[in-house]
């Protein structure tokens, strides 16, 4: 289902345990398929609803979640709701067809580290995944602006204009979807240094995480 793409993760990171929870059985098994083609990330487990899912992350204790939204018995944004309460350290990346605000913004307080859209490349939900584990937030570039056009206006304009020539550019991969290890390998930069510009981009801004600066970036017209 997915042509094979590199993942850029810490190089000496182990392998990542993944939980797959998806109800639809061909798109499991091209999740499956492609997920294991990769040396980095190990599949554990995969669950049909979202009440399993929770039951299977709690006794296999995976690093990440691929979760769909749309789900028999308890969807998506519940499970991860419930997966996030109780292991707050496990990354969730949402795979889902669903694309409205409502599903969005809601999914993402429910704890959701990442929101990608079914039928995407392999190549942003790798990002996705990446990003997660780096720790950020990734929204997927195809429904960013829908989601910044039901946002109110930034209060910080005032500090956008600060931005360095350096830190504009690597804003604008973040808008891309980049991971921090993507962005170092692009700009020919160290990854701490990329994580460095990153801080330094939301201290201007003034926001709490990617998703926010990269809201602010479409916003004000920075990229």
């Amino acid at each position: 289902m997915f042509p094979s793409s590199p993942l850029h993760l810490s190089p000496d990171a182990s392998r990542l345990r993944v939980l797959i929870v998806e109800d639809d059985p061909m798109m499991q098994l091209g999740l499956e398929q492609s997920l294991m083609a990769h040396p980095q990330l190990e599949i554990v487990g995969q669950a049909e609803d979202g009440y399993l899912g929770v039951q299977l992350a709690l006794e296999l204790k995976p690093q990440l979640v691929v979760m769909d939204i749309g789900l028999p018995r308890l969807d998506g944004i519940a499970a991860t709701q419930q997966i996030k309460t109780a292991m707050p350290d496990i990354r969730v990346v949402m795979l889902t067809s669903h694309q409205t605000e409502t599903e969005i913004i809601a999914a993402l307080s429910s704890g959701a580290d990442a929101y990608c859209i079914k039928g995407a490349s392999i190549e942003r939900l790798l990002n996705a995944i990446a990003a997660a584990v780096d720790g950020a937030t990734y929204l997927d570039p195809q429904i960013a602006r829908r989601v910044v056009d039901n946002l109110k206006p930034p209060s910080h304009s005032n500090n956008s204009a600060n931005l360095s020539n350096r830190e504009l550019e690597v804003l604008k991969l973040m808008v891309e979807g980049l991971s921090n290890p993507e962005i170092a390998a692009r700009l020919y930069l160290s990854p701490n240094t990329v994580k460095t510009h990153v801080r330094g981009i939301m201290n201007k801004l003034a926001v709490d995480d990617r998703v926010q600066a990269v809201v602010v970036a479409l916003r004000s017209g920075l990229v």
